[in-house]
């Protein structure tokens, strides 16, 4: 899955949330009631940059950026 704007992600089927680590410092962040069939759409896409800004986040998934762990 390379990607300039994605390091990873992953889909919990069972609750629907997918979560998206951005490269840089750009966080990790979680999108939920998210399909199967998108998330699906989403991994087959050629460029996962593109998918994601003009197919995925005009659809208006709910999200939350994961806070970031206290130093330790």
């Amino acid at each position: 899955m390379p990607s300039t704007v994605i390091a990873a992600m992953h889909y919990d089927a069972a609750s629907h949330v997918l979560t998206i680590v951005y490269r840089g410092k750009r966080g990790v962040y979680h999108y939920f009631e998210v399909p199967p069939e998108e998330y699906a759409a989403f991994r087959a896409a050629t460029s996962k940059g593109t998918y994601l800004n003009e197919i995925f986040k005009p659809k208006g998934y709910l999200f939350e950026r994961q806070k970031a762990s206290a130093p330790g």
